[in-house]
């Protein structure tokens, strides 16, 4: 019959660093639980801007928008960027 090994107590993290250089978590059947894992993608966050428009540019930007088959947000957005890339 095989012993079971137990993890010591550790007193630094250096000591626990050193044990594990020189052993195997498998040598230690047991000793571990298992756990869940959840990975998560840190995409930064879009912001939101209002711009007040007079109801006839609304108008405007809705018709010129759907014509390009877009909604005005992503026209008024793309039209933004654009700007800006030129500055």
């Amino acid at each position: 019959m095989k012993k079971i090994n137990k993890i010591p107590q550790f007193k630094t993290y250096e000591e626990e660093a050193n044990f594990w250089d020189t052993h195997s978590f498998t040598d230690f059947p047991g000793e571990f639980k298992p756990v869940k894992v959840v990975f998560k993608l840190n995409k930064p966050k879009d912001e939101s801007l209002t711009v007040r428009l007079q109801a006839n540019l609304k108008i405007k930007l809705i018709e010129v928008a759907n014509q390009a088959g877009v909604n005005a947000s992503t026209l008024a957005r793309m039209w933004i960027v654009e700007k800006l890339r030129v500055v």
